[in-house]
């Protein structure tokens, strides 16, 4: 019998996959599991910048048996092949920001990012009332093809060209961020009221009389969590009581200790709260402090379903932009009444943390409270406070304050319990380092604004002992809440940081193989994710040209942080339990932890199961929200820098170079101004990319430019527009 033949199907040609990232020349590159591929202008097939695509390698040119071909504009190598579009899998953008140009019967808009080269045409009747030249947001209808033009609708008409500050109308427009309330949420803000009264009857404690104090940075605006601090006498007595006036009466000297100037007066002592959970089996006699960290109670005023919380809910959370803060809920509520201001009683939730000598937590105590916080510092404030405590030999003493003046200065017992508090935080962080928690080196910059918008410096900002105190008891309360919801099996949102994969921690060895002190590091364990691994680079590179660039590196290489409804450890703090509690008005997951807590310590609200439902799109929402935010945040920053910059044009800097591309180097300057450094000036010869190890070499003199590497540039171009800044070796010739 004869063989019928068989028919099989071929498997489909796979063409290369990634993300397009365009550049202001109009050409692009795509990075793919298979490499990096050019994609010249005329072959992006109506792809955007930052869309998912598909290309299809072009055949080589330039000659018999792969002649080395000239990179385009001096921007690609002569080794990476070139790429069209095939076609568009996922798109970036939805809706563009651009000029609007009369063009009867047209209205042309022509987009504001440069990257973007297609025009979208719009019908002049459906908005004859737009002006020629203002800025729009149009929603894209039809994609730009090869035979069709891009299409769409004009949503919104964002501004003037040209007028004052449109730069950060633009970033928060394009990330559609809420700048307005509804009038039911603004009724509700203009209706609440703090009732003191009532929320003792609800039972609330009174806490009006414990010295209490917010330490935040100068330019804050609300103030949602306050700290105090108390000795407690063996046997669970709390020495001093919370009274101020005995405070106020305590003069701390050299040599005082410092327990009697925290709690001078041991005659009004009070028994610790019957209350309180052990968490440790030596019980009451092992605590020798109380930490009270104090939260606004936002949940009190935004209850679940209503207007504000509607309006919150979609927000997910502020957005502090270099100019402005957006904020999640009403001015009424997150400037007045939520806001911890000094001298004024708030309604607050209250976390009591019960510490041995140690700093570990032995016991703690969760509830809702009425406090008055007794003094505002900033950052910078409290820690002159702490300069000028500076230890004995004796651990419990502090010397004499030198010139400590101001009106944020109330007495010596501030700074007594600003120093108690760093030696406590210092105890937090070496243990939980010593358990796996990894502490990065970096660096923010925050533009400094005159009274027009205009940029006159850029301030950095670094940890230090006042930030670390309050950053630490803010770790230990987000802990503390969330192990007690997981314990009690109750709902809530939990703050998870998965363990990074083996392969973006792979991909870091090849860097950090260029560095000496790496020799010393055991690759299979930093490979595997070993926390400690991960700490001793971050160590090993600390004070060295590479230490920020390293902390940054592996800082990428860690997976984002995000919101669930389920208690998963979090890698980065090697916390078996996270949430976030400790800011409500800004956050709204912070907020939901604060209902739950509530519910679990009382009774069960109405509508309790509606808000437990909804956990997981909250989660999934917030996370989502906090992205964008942080986005804006950043480009707000970076177009101010790049504002800055303009004047020092022409001028040269010390930089490190902070990132490898095909088309050149990009590099960072001490301010954290990042601008590149096209492949045209690096210098007159091919130069090879190395994905690996993130270097670019020369195939004629050998020259290679790395991670890291100390490259001194002068700043040749700065275009605010497009958020770019331009360098050049400091070397080469004009």
């Amino acid at each position: 019998m004869a063989r019928s033949r068989s028919h099989t199907r071929r498997r489909p040609r796979s063409n290369p996959r990634g993300v397009l990232t365009v550049r202001g020349g109009g050409f692009g590159f795509v990075q793919a599991a298979e490499g990096a591929f050019f994609v010249p202008a005329s072959k992006m097939g109506g792809a955007f910048d930052g869309d998912l695509v598909e290309v299809a390698p072009l055949p080589p040119t330039g000659g018999k048996g792969g002649a080395k071909q000239p990179h385009q504009g001096g921007s690609r190598p002569a080794d990476q092949p070139a790429a069209r579009v095939v076609r568009v899998l996922d798109r970036a953008h939805d809706t563009i920001l651009g000029r609007y140009e009369v063009a009867e019967p047209f209205g042309v808009v022509v987009p504001e990012d440069p990257r973007i080269p297609y025009d979208i045409f719009t019908m002049r009747a459906d908005r004859p009332d737009i002006e020629d030249g203002s800025i729009v947001r149009v929603r894209i209808t039809t994609f730009p093809s090869r035979n069709t033009a891009a299409t769409g609708v004009v949503e919104e008409v964002v501004g003037r060209a040209g007028d004052e500050e449109l730069g950060v109308d633009l970033i928060v427009a394009r990330h559609k961020l809420e700048t307005t309330f509804s009038e039911g949420a603004l009724a509700e803000a203009r209706a609440a009221v703090l009732d003191e009264e009532g929320a003792l009857a609800e039972g609330y404690r009174d806490l009006r009389g414990r010295f209490t104090f917010t330490i935040d940075p100068a330019d804050a605006r609300d103030f949602d969590d306050a700290l105090s601090l108390e000795r407690v006498s063996t046997g669970g007595t709390a020495i001093g009581g919370d009274g101020v006036q005995s405070l106020k009466q305590s003069s701390l000297r050299c040599g005082t200790r410092l327990v009697d100037a925290v709690a001078p007066d041991r005659s009004k002592g009070e028994e610790v709260s019957a209350g309180v959970r052990f968490v440790d089996g030596r019980g009451a006699r092992a605590a020798r402090w109380r930490l009270g960290v104090h939260i606004a109670d936002v949940s009190h005023y935004v209850p679940w379903n209503s207007s504000i919380d509607l309006d919150a809910r979609r927000r997910a959370t502020s957005v502090y932009l270099v100019d402005r803060v957006i904020p999640m809920l009403p001015e009424e509520l997150s400037g007045d009444l939520c806001s911890l201001r000094p001298g004024e009683a708030r309604r607050a939730m209250t976390a009591d943390l019960y510490l041995d000598d140690e700093a570990r937590l032995v016991g703690y105590e969760l509830y809702p409270a009425l406090i008055e916080s007794n003094a505002r510092l900033t950052y910078d404030e409290a820690q002159h406070m702490l300069s000028a405590c500076q230890p004995t030999g004796n651990a419990d003493a502090v010397e004499t304050l030198a010139d400590l003046s101001g009106p944020a200065v109330l007495n010596d017992s501030l700074a007594a319990r600003l120093a108690a508090l760093s030696r406590i935080a210092k105890r937090r962080a070496a243990a939980r380092e010593a358990a796996g928690g990894l502490d990065f080196d970096t660096t923010e910059a925050k533009v400094r604004l005159d009274g027009e918008g205009h940029p006159v410096a850029i301030d950095l900002r670094r940890k230090t002992d006042a930030t670390s105190l309050v950053e630490e008891a803010m770790i230990l309360a987000n802990e503390t809440v969330a192990r007690h919801l997981r314990d009690a099996k109750f709902p809530a949102l939990f703050r998870v940081h998965d363990k990074p994969s083996a392969d973006s921690l792979a991909a870091l060895v090849p860097v950090f193989q260029e560095f000496a002190w790496f020799k010393d590091i055991d690759q299979n364990r930093l490979v595997a994710g070993d926390p400690h691994v991960l700490g001793s680079v971050l160590e090993a590179s600390a004070g060295r040209p590479e230490g920020e660039l390293v902390s940054t590196l592996v800082l990428r290489s860690m997976k984002r942080a995000v919101y669930r409804p389920v208690c998963d450890p979090h890698f980065g703090l090697a916390s078996e339990a996270y949430t976030h509690f400790t800011s409500p008005i800004r956050r709204y997951p912070d907020l939901v932890v604060h209902r739950m807590l509530k519910a679990q310590l009382r009774r069960r609200p109405e509508r309790f199961d509606q808000e437990v439902a909804a956990l997981p799109w909250i989660a999934e929402h917030s996370s989502s929200m906090e992205r964008v935010a942080e986005k804006a945040a950043r480009e707000s920053q970076e177009l101010k820098i790049v504002e800055y910059m303009e004047r020092a044009v022409g001028q040269a800097f010390p930089a490190v170079v902070s990132g490898v591309t095909t088309y050149g180097v990009y590099v960072r300057l001490e301010n954290t101004a990042e601008g590149l450094v096209p492949l045209r000036h690096l210098g007159r010869e091919y130069f090879s990319f190395d994905p690996v190890l993130h270097r670019l070499t020369g195939q004629d003199t050998g020259t290679v430019y790395r991670l890291g590497q100390r490259l001194p540039v002068v700043l040749t171009a700065a275009d605010p527009r497009a958020g770019r800044l331009d360098f050049r070796p400091a070397r080469e010739e004009r």
